[in-house]
């Protein structure tokens, strides 16, 4: 009855073309049986009567279809509930004489009863003896549906368990082998009953086709692991920022300057172990050889001081050779470094009065501009020689030391040099507020030792100053070389010389430094001027001064403010003293101390052998005087005199709305921030944010004359583009004319001046400030938030919390954590204790790491109020900012010297979040680095 027969029984005919199909038709390599049809053909009574068991429950429509047909139906007219005509499991044959199934369905087409995805050999154990039932028809096995052509909607009408028969939905839930009797084509390897135990060659295509599949898949997954690895490598070091930004690019000319800066500077990105490392004072280092030196010029590094004994050596040396060569220091100095503020105002000072104006008239700007060019033109001044200093000489009556000398009243002399000469040879007088007085703003006229022309020393054994010898010679062959240059008579000029030197040591017994001075407290001792004029009576007090400050008013009454009131007696008492030896009546010493004073004045404006005779001087004392360029010794010059004109056309340069908006920005930014530190009690934290918040920020509105005002001020002022000595005169007497201004001007509104300052409940940023290439309003945002926003913030902080340290604990945790940070990359792991900080060290580390994220805030939020900014050279935003601040990492300030490590080394920090950074900060060549994040 049974003709069934398994897979490894069929004829070698017949196996040999279904292995010979299979290889060409892609098939489940699961699967090597397939279903034979039986060798016995049954009646159609007898194939009914082997149905008829499974048609009892009559779940499915038209079961006796099946018989009629030759094939089998398309799965769209088979039944739905198709499982459920399985034989129970006491009418199902013994496995041994089962037939074997042809092919079987895909997984992924079966009814969900089936399991989605073919079992691993480890949990399916011998497929190819999957008992089938023996009351199938004859045309079964020859006409099953591939799983290509079974339609979508075969599994979506499969009824659920709980609908199926009784017998049927028991084994589902927790199907046992040896509980269910194998359905007729139910794949289920949970289900199935112990098979019997196959052959060796009958389990080996199966191995062989499941380690081909695993090999398959570990060459696709090694492959897709490459691809993924090299996307990931070229992502990371492919340069940083190669494909331009939406950004337009800035096309201005103060733009183009600064492109062209950029672009002969090195990405501090692409190296940023070796950039960020190196000491400010290796100007002259390359890239290559920066991170060798890192350690030099650090104070508290073990380099440091032999670093900067040699740097000094190399600035010596520098300034020789700009002596010998007349090479401009700027020039020199690197073009893809930004100048330090005040260098920057005043290139922009030269900038303006080097354009050749065309105003009408002699009006004051032209006036100016023509100071400044006479200045920088040395060729009038070197062919007039001395000639015109000796017409002035002639002018003041002359002197002794030529032999014609009108034997003047010396206090008029006296009044003459201080009023039109700026000339003060036995005291100075300035104008200034009395630090004692708080009660209110009033100006004084105050009096101070003068600048000897010979060098002292003060021995604090004897409380009193002296020359030394060895200077006294140095002193007396340079004056010898002054007066040889002015014609006079060897035969004379060792002996006015003499006494020259003989009345300055007198006069400077008297002198002592400042120090003294301050512990004696002998500073701002108010007094009367007709008190003045008793204690030290050789002096007509009422009368020079009403003749410095004229027009302003000035009476016996008037108070004036002393600095050393025991040297004004004692100079008084000098002067009576020479004024009473007849035997040098003839010689008038005293009169020849004045004119050599007004020598040392004008030198400036003399030809260059002058200079060059002083310079010398200073070289053989040791002194290492900072050798001034020549454009920068005629524009502080031309402010001395002309300084209303030089605040007018500043003003005229100033970005007013621009410069606002990064003061409101970056002050906000402040505000925003000070509350997130760890205060060490409430009274600090209230302390410091009431201070902040009752200041107004505001550019500076210093009182600027308008232009026909300004030629008003300077109408009696004549400028000769070829007499530079003459103009120079002319430049002092208006600086005498710009003290009178003094007893009105607000303190800190200065045209040099670079820093913001206090006036009252106002936070003032001078003018100063605002100019290239430190700012400018065609800037990209990016640069003037990278560059004079981070210097405004460290300015700020340095001013309104002088004592944070002692406030706030943030300080001191900050600092530590970019120092551990510095020493991790520079020293290795464990070497993070190299070197301890001070407080004003952590301070200072704290105050500069802030400011550069209060810039970094307040630039975000620029650009969230103002989105979208312009770029140069293709950088985006934030990479433009960060690099921008790395250019002024030197910016010379009174408190560098407390930054242990080179300020752009702050970049790497603010890096800690990669996302801020247009690459990560990675060094491959130093496998001590390990960056931490943020601090």
């Amino acid at each position: 009855m049974r003709n069934i027969r398994c897979c490894n029984n069929l004829n070698p005919d017949r196996q040999n073309k279904t292995q010979q199909s299979m290889a060409e038709t892609p098939a489940e390599p699961q699967i090597d049986c397939e279903l034979q049809p039986p060798s016995n053909t049954l009646s159609e009574p007898q194939l009914q009567s082997q149905l008829h068991p499974l048609s009892e429950p009559q779940p499915l429509p038209q079961p006796d279809i099946l018989p009629q047909h030759d094939t089998l139906p398309q799965p769209d007219t088979l039944p739905q509930p198709w499982p459920q005509t399985l034989p129970q499991p006491d009418t199902l044959p013994q496995p041994d004489t089962l037939p074997q199934p042809q092919t079987l369905p895909q997984p992924d087409t079966l009814p969900q009863p089936w399991p989605q995805t073919l079992p691993q050999p480890d949990t399916l154990p011998q497929p190819q003896t999957l008992p089938q039932p023996d009351t199938l028809p004859q045309p079964w096995p020859q006409t099953l549906p591939q799983p290509d052509t079974l339609p979508q909607p075969w599994p979506q009408p499969l009824p659920q368990p709980d609908t199926l028969p009784q017998p049927w939905p028991q084994p589902l839930p927790q199907p046992q082998p040896d509980s269910l009797p194998e359905p007729q084509l139910l794949p289920q390897p949970d289900t199935l009953p112990e098979p019997q135990p196959q052959s060796e060659e009958e389990v080996k295509p199966w191995v062989w086709t499941c380690q081909r599949v695993l090999l398959l898949f570990l060459l696709a997954s090694s492959f897709c692991a490459s691809i993924l690895g090299l996307a990931y490598y070229s992502q990371q070091h492919r340069p940083p920022e190669s494909t331009p930004p939406a950004s337009p690019p800035c096309t201005s000319p103060a733009c183009q300057r600064a492109t062209a800066r950029l672009s002969i500077s090195v990405d501090p990105f692409s190296q940023p172990c070796d950039y960020f490392l190196f000491p400010c004072g290796s100007e002259g280092a390359s890239l290559s050889t920066r991170g060798r030196q890192r350690g030099k010029g650090i104070p508290l590094h073990p380099q440091g001081h032999k670093s900067r004994a040699a740097q000094a050596e190399k600035e010596r040396e520098r300034g020789r050779k700009e002596r010998e060569t007349g090479t401009d220091i700027i020039e020199k100095a690197p073009a893809d470094r930004m100048p330090d503020r005040q260098t920057a105002l005043l290139l922009t000072m030269r900038e303006i009065l080097a354009e050749d104006r065309s105003s009408p008239g002699n009006s004051a700007k032209q006036k100016a501009c023509m100071f400044y060019r006479s200045c920088m033109d040395t060729g009038p001044t070197e062919t007039a020689g001395p000639e015109p200093f000796l017409r002035l000489v002639h002018k003041l009556g002359g002197w002794a030391v030529s032999g014609q000398w009108n034997q003047t009243d010396f206090n008029s002399t006296l009044s003459l040099l201080m009023r039109d000469y700026g000339t003060f040879p036995f005291f100075s007088v300035y104008v200034g507020k009395d630090p004692n007085d708080t009660q209110g703003d009033k100006r004084y006229i105050q009096i101070d030792q003068p600048d000897f022309q010979i060098p002292t020393e003060w021995s604090s054994k004897t409380q009193k100053s002296k020359a030394n010898t060895q200077i006294l010679r140095l002193f007396l062959a340079s004056y010898q070389r002054l007066l040889s240059l002015l014609g006079s008579p060897s035969s004379s000029t060792s002996l006015h010389i003499g006494l020259f030197i003989s009345l300055s040591s007198e006069l400077a017994v008297a002198a002592s430094p400042l120090p003294h001075r301050l512990q004696q407290g002998l500073l701002y001792q108010r007094i009367t001027i007709k008190e003045l004029q008793t204690l030290a009576p050789a002096i007509d007090w009422l009368g020079c001064l009403q003749t410095t400050f004229h027009p302003h008013p000035v009476s016996q009454s008037d108070h004036v403010l002393l600095h050393n009131l025991p040297y004004i007696v004692h100079m008084s008492r000098i002067i009576g003293k020479w004024l009473n030896k007849h035997e040098l009546s003839g010689s008038g010493p005293l009169h020849t101390f004045m004119v050599l004073s007004l020598l040392h004045t004008v030198i400036p404006a003399l030809d260059s052998r002058f200079t060059q005779t002083e310079r010398n001087f200073s070289l053989a004392l040791g002194t290492t005087e900072e050798d001034v360029p020549r454009w920068r010794q005629c524009v502080l010059q031309t402010e001395k005199g002309f300084d209303t004109v030089l605040t007018h056309l500043l003003r005229e340069t100033t970005a007013y709305t621009e410069a606002e908006e990064l003061i409101q920005n970056v002050y906000s930014s402040i505000k925003s921030k000070l509350p997130d530190l760890r205060w060490r009690d409430e009274e600090s934290r209230m302390s410091v944010l009431n201070k902040i918040q009752s200041l107004t920020p505001r550019l500076s509105t210093k009182n600027v004359f308008s232009e026909a005002e300004l030629n008003q001020l300077y109408s009696k002022v004549t400028i000769d583009e070829h007499k530079y000595f003459s103009n120079y005169i002319q430049s002092l007497s208006l600086q005498r004319q710009r003290s009178s201004k003094l007893f009105s001007q607000t303190e800190g509104d200065d045209i040099w001046s670079i820093t913001p300052f206090l006036s009252i409940n106002e936070l003032v940023f001078p003018m100063g400030m605002f100019v290239q290439p430190l700012f400018h309003p065609t800037y990209p945002r990016a640069v003037n938030f990278g560059v004079l926003g981070s210097l405004m913030a460290k300015d700020i902080l340095h001013l309104l919390l002088p004592n944070i340290h002692s406030q706030s604990m943030s300080p001191r945790s900050i600092a530590e954590c970019v120092r551990y940070q510095y020493l991790s990359m520079t020293e290795g792991p464990g070497r993070e204790e190299a070197f301890s900080l001070s407080s004003a060290q952590q301070q200072e580390m704290w105050v500069q790491y802030s400011a550069l994220q209060i810039a970094l805030q307040a630039y975000n939020q620029s650009l969230k109020k103002y989105p979208g900014d312009s770029s140069l050279s293709g950088l985006s935003h934030t990479h433009l900012f960060l690099t921008s601040f790395t250019q002024i990492n030197c910016d010379s300030d009174p408190y560098h010297e407390f930054m242990p490590f080179e300020p752009s080394f702050l970049v790497t920090v603010i890096c800690g979040h990669s996302d801020l950074c247009p690459t990560t900060l990675s060094c491959p060549n130093k496998p001590q680095q390990h960056l931490l994040g943020t601090c």
